[in-house]
């Protein structure tokens, strides 16, 4: 029913010629289920308030809400199409009175930790991108058949929306900015194994994929109302620059289940880091920071350690994030490993001494699809210098593409050996104190791989080759003989 509802859906937004692109289809599609979620979420609000003998005093008023213009229903309980709006009237409204109403919202709400406050920014960020009343009235028609009302509907729900995210990410360069494989995610929160009642921070949120994992790893943890209460409001929190992130990755939270996201639309980077104070800390930080991009002059000055490379920067608030005994994994290019530029070195030394980085995870090539670079996960906890660290290099036995992603499977092998820090073929451990202290060089070297076999001389081959002519004229001289 759902799935079918959101090819329906996606056939709408192919034919609608203010979409494009994939990323058009999600930020639409965004925008439709937010409102929608958002009327269910009323519905279920007014009738426990009711139960309760409690009055509601509803979010959207009653001019705007989904029943007035987007599905208003006969008797019979199906859309009255006499009177639901369609063609130009339709995204007349929209454009005229529905986004201003509800961009509005921002400077109502009482604080940013709200459900208003999202309504307002989600709608101060983005346009709608119908042009055609009568596609929109379409799209409109399929998003009504939805329910979020269940936890079953919402988990479907949100696995449909985390399949459009990935189609997003592998149709080009930025939108893959926004998709990390989640079996990653899995194994990387996995080996955190964060608990209830900690902090835990994505400043690089995207989509927020680790958030969204990280919750529906603890929500089976959550037994009471309290610990429920605790991972809704004061559990997961994000920070995102770019407008279409920010819009799908709160969108993505609520379908998870989470109400009103703490994601803050801001360039993380516009902090400086010696501002960051322990009220400001976190306990766990998972994050896939952006990297190949370049930050201007004024954003380095918020950094001890000055560059242009937007992933050293974020792991340098990452670092100043995390709290005393707090744990991070963060992805970032391999080259982070052996660079050998001022920033690159002084940025390892600063990790090795201020925290305890205690594993490398080295992925495949292939791993995020669209990008062309190799990364590993740098595992590590604040508080402690480094005194070993122990390297796996993932090898899944096939080369990584679109049809042969990573999956959870790939994962187990370094999620079992990572819990003692076991060595074996792909696994091994370096000491600390053999670093060279210059370079503070972490490059993969794994010392359990078979030596390849030296390589022979030009002369030996020339040897070979002229043997095998020799053995094949031979060969020919017998064939005539018998002709």
């Amino acid at each position: 029913m759902f799935e079918q509802t959101f090819n329906t859906l996606e056939n709408v937004l192919r034919q609608e010629a203010g979409c494009t692109t994939e990323l058009d289809y999600t930020e639409q599609t965004s925008w439709l289920l937010f409102l929608k979620y958002l009327d269910d979420l009323e519905g279920d609000r007014a009738i426990e308030a009711e139960l309760r003998g409690q009055p509601y005093v509803h979010i959207i008023d009653a001019a705007h809400r989904w029943g007035r213009w987007a599905a208003p229903k006969g008797a019979d309980g199906k859309i009255d199409h006499n009177k639901a709006l369609t063609g130009p009237d339709l995204i007349d409204y929209v454009n005229r009175e529905l986004f201003p109403y509800l961009e509005g919202f921002k400077a109502r709400a009482t604080s940013a930790d709200t459900i208003e406050y999202k309504i307002g920014e989600i709608f101060g960020e983005i346009r709608n991108k119908f042009t055609s009343g009568y596609s929109l009235r379409d799209a409109l028609d399929a998003i009504d058949e939805l329910s979020f009302r269940s936890q079953d509907q919402k988990h479907e729900l949100s696995e449909l929306y985390e399949a459009k995210i990935r189609k997003m990410g592998n149709a080009g360069r930025n939108g893959g900015e926004y998709y990390t494989p989640r079996p990653l995610i899995r194994a990387m929160i996995r080996v955190i194994n964060p608990r209830i009642g900690e902090k835990i921070y994505d400043g690089a949120a995207g989509s927020c994929g680790f958030l969204c994992e990280a919750y529906d790893f603890l929500r089976p943890q959550a037994k009471t109302t309290e610990e429920r209460a605790t991972l809704q409001s004061r559990t997961f929190y994000g920070k995102e620059k770019k407008s279409l992130a920010y819009v799908i990755g709160t969108m993505n939270m609520i379908l998870h289940g989470i109400d009103a996201p703490n994601i803050v639309h801001t360039n993380t980077l516009s902090e400086n880091i010696l501002d960051i104070q322990e009220k400001d800390r976190f306990d766990v930080i998972l994050a896939n920071p952006p990297f190949g991009g370049k930050e201007r002059p004024e954003i380095q000055q918020n950094f001890p350690i000055k560059t242009g490379e937007t992933a050293y920067l974020f792991l340098q608030h990452f670092i100043k994030s995390l709290r005393a005994g707090g744990a991070a994994a963060v992805v970032i290019k391999n080259t982070f490993l052996s660079n050998t530029d001022n920033a690159s070195v002084a940025l390892r030394r600063e990790l090795l001494e201020s925290c305890n980085l205690h594993t490398v995870l080295d992925m495949p090539q292939g791993t995020f699809q669209g990008a062309g670079v190799k990364t590993v996960v740098l595992f590590f906890e604040k508080g402690e210098a480094t005194r070993n660290i122990w390297y796996y290099r993932l090898d899944p036995g096939r080369s990584m593409g679109k049809t042969s992603a990573l999956n959870d499977a790939d994962m187990v092998d370094f999620i079992e050996r990572q819990a003692s820090f076991a060595d074996g073929p792909n696994s091994w451990t370096i000491a600390a104190d053999s670093i060279d202290p210059a370079t503070c060089d972490l490059t993969l070297r794994n010392p359990n791989a078979p030596e390849s076999e030296a390589l022979r001389s030009p002369q030996e081959i020339l040897d070979e080759i002229a043997a095998l002519d020799a053995e094949s004229a031979e060969i020919l001289v017998r064939v005539r003989e018998l002709l």
